[in-house]
């Protein structure tokens, strides 16, 4: 079987898009796994998704100006594609960012190897939470689903999308908001226990307010973050699986 230079142009460029969607999935194609993987994976799955047109062997093929236009369109498509799971697990780190903040888990920072970046413990916790809800509630299967609709939507070789600002800033503010709700029980208990302290300080100023609220925070802060979690999981898990229908709806779709 002889495959045209047209042909394989073509896989190529899905091999792009492909790769260019998968390194917003950190379980897929995040900093953590090795870049071979990652080749191996996008090889893998440009070959299985794309839908299969084979080319005769005659068929005219790109020239170098032009392939190169069309690699930097199919990395445009497929940034905007996965931007929408870049803002679902930014909303995560932003749950964890904000419990951290008033409950003095944020004081100390460790490396996140999801992200590449450090983070607080609490935004620690909270990335490897969604990541393992993310495989059980088999989010990787519905988000491969929605990446070969991505070839249905926008052939390969076709118009960039019409990008309107409307849905990419309404998608923005509800993630936003619904991080900032998970975070919202141990915040609001860490403004309680912030203005139980300070009454106190008043009432009693010879007691060493500083020496007692910190480790005091940090119990009721990890109190706080057990009751939380039969809030933040319902929320977790619809942000979760909602991330194939945002990425076509970033597109248009």
């Amino acid at each position: 079987m002889i495959i045209s230079v047209a042909q394989t142009q073509m896989y190529f460029l899905a091999l792009t898009r492909v790769l260019a969607i998968i390194i917003h999935i950190p379980v897929l194609g995040g900093r953590m796994i090795p870049v071979k993987i990652r080749l191996a994976l996008g090889l893998l799955l440009a070959a299985i998704l794309i839908p299969w047109n084979p080319l005769p062997v005659e068929a005219e093929a790109l020239s170098i100006f032009g392939l190169t236009i069309e690699i930097g369109r199919e990395l445009i498509i497929g940034t905007i594609a996965g931007f929408a799971a870049t803002l679902t697990f930014g909303a995560i780190q932003i749950a964890g960012e904000a419990m951290s903040s008033g409950s003095g888990f944020g004081a100390a920072r460790i490396m996140n190897p999801a992200f590449g970046e450090s983070g607080s413990a609490m935004d620690q916790l909270f990335t490897f939470i969604a990541l393992l809800l993310f495989m059980v509630l088999n989010g990787h299967h519905q988000f491969l689903m929605a990446l070969q609709t991505t070839f249905k939507l926008i052939p390969l070789r076709s118009d960039l999308p019409i990008l309107e600002t409307a849905p990419l800033i309404s998608m923005f503010g509800r993630l936003v908001t619904l991080g900032i709700q998970m975070a919202l029980p141990v915040m609001g208990t860490m403004l309680l226990t912030d203005i139980i302290l300070g009454l106190l300080a008043r009432i009693a100023p010879q007691v060493q307010v500083f020496f007692l609220g910190l480790p005091l925070k940090i119990s009721l802060g990890i109190i706080a973050l057990i009751l939380t979690f039969s809030v933040a999981f319902p929320l977790m898990s619809n942000l979760l699986k909602s991330i194939g229908p945002k990425m076509i709806e970033l597109l248009g779709g």
